[in-house]
């Protein structure tokens, strides 16, 4: 892991083509703004965390389950 110390309004480059830029710094937090192609995907750590949680819990998933609880959400719609 590379630490760099920077100020609001400094800025890191990644490659030949990234650009992660300090917009403002608080005591608790840090704005960043990041300049890329594209065809770069940027997205926060935790959001993919969460989504590789959840994918992982649906293929766990007993398939009787769904179809019973689809089955019983289908009678209750012909009875309402």
């Amino acid at each position: 892991m590379l630490v760099i110390w920077r100020k609001a309004g400094e800025s890191i480059v990644l490659g030949d083509n990234i650009d992660v830029e300090v917009l403002e710094m608080r005591p608790h937090r840090v704005k960043l703004g990041i300049v890329a192609p594209e065809s770069i995907s940027i997205s926060r750590k935790e959001t993919k965390l969460t989504r590789a949680k959840n994918v992982t819990a649906a293929m766990s998933m007993d398939t009787g389950l769904i179809e019973n609880l689809l089955s019983r959400l289908s009678s209750y719609r012909r009875h309402n």
